[in-house]
């Protein structure tokens, strides 16, 4: 069950978009797709959709081979980034559209329409048209319509990119508390780190049409196994050289240190090197304090010890991560 890629490549406009791609997703899993602009997550989710016909490799839905179905044919459903309502329907009508196409009755489609608008908490607004609603609700009658289809695998295309931030929190955690209510399958294409890292069960890292990294939240932050996961995934100190003693030395590797991996302090203590403050930045709930020492300039994230530009300080490294080739040292 679940969802499994193997090998697929894509080609448009003469360029390799998608490059033997492999990718399984487990039953009942939520996975995002995440990455910059044109890294392929989007040509990969209208493969799996069957929107996009794969130039080669397989495409396993449900334990099901569908590398040559059309969408209708595929046990899937998709969200689409800007909704696709008809404006001139009512959320009911929408809803329930794709079930009219496939012929079932009205009583039907009215038990399941009804049932999906209650899963989405929209069953007040089942005759609004989509511009008489919000835009989170546009995108829950949306959402409603994919899942009104009974689908073994739920597809979500930048579904919170057109929504503000304070709401787009709020929506995405409707969506993980609606996944894991129901179980379902789920793929989600965004370019949001944060909402990646939030809602997601494992997240793959794309670039140039390959995956860097397919892991955990947890594991992409804290073991980026590539310099581009761990430069894309949260902020990093990089420095060509290696740590030694408590100091970046000369090498052949790189080293990477989170800004909250590093220990300011007034005065010295074990370990640590002196530096001088260069910059102070408020980040709300934290301070960005730019500390330059005689092996480089470090940025820290922390809420204790707070300097101000021109202090003297000492900074000891508590955690690095060593790269060679762009490969993660164990």
């Amino acid at each position: 069950m679940g969802l499994d890629l193997r090998g697929l490549k894509k080609t448009l406009g003469g360029r390799v978009i998608i490059d033997e791609l492999d990718l399984r997703v487990t039953n009942g899993e939520m996975v995002s797709l995440l990455g910059p602009s044109g890294c392929g997550k989007t040509t990969t989710l209208r493969m799996i959709a069957g929107f996009l016909e794969v130039d080669a490799g397989q495409i396993l839905l449900a334990g099901r081979d569908v590398t040559n179905l059309g969408p209708d044919k595929r046990p899937s459903a998709m969200v689409f980034q800007n909704y696709a309502l008809w404006p001139h329907m009512s959320a009911a009508k929408n809803v329930g559209y794709p079930l009219k196409i496939k012929g079932l009755s009205k009583v039907q489609i009215n038990e399941k329409v009804e049932a999906a608008l209650e899963l989405v908490k929209l069953i007040h607004h089942k005759n609004s048209r989509p511009g008489q609603i919000s835009g989170g609700e546009q995108q829950r009658v949306a959402l409603a319509r994919a899942l009104v289809q009974e689908p073994d695998i739920l597809l979500l295309d930048e579904p919170l990119s057109n929504l503000d931030a304070k709401l787009r929190e709020k929506v995405r955690e409707d969506i993980r508390e609606l996944q894991r209510r129901l179980g379902i399958t789920t793929v989600i294409v965004t370019h949001d780190q944060e909402e990646a890292l939030s809602i997601s069960d494992r997240v793959a890292v794309m670039s140039a049409g390959k995956i860097e990294q397919f892991s955990s939240p947890r594991d992409l932050y804290l073991r980026p196994a590539t310099e581009y996961v761990a430069n894309f995934i949260g902020s990093i100190n990089r420095f060509e050289g290696e740590l030694q003693d408590g100091e970046i030395a000369p090498g052949s590797g790189v080293t990477g240190i989170r800004p909250e991996d590093l220990l300011i302090s007034m005065s010295p203590v074990e370990g640590s090197q002196p530096g001088v403050v260069e910059l102070v930045i408020p980040r709300g709930h934290f301070f960005e304090v730019v500390v330059i020492r005689r092996d480089g300039k470090f940025r820290i994230f922390t809420s204790e010890n707070i300097p101000v530009a021109g202090d003297n300080v000492h900074v000891k490294i508590k955690r690095a991560l060593r790269y060679r080739n762009g490969k993660l040292i164990e």
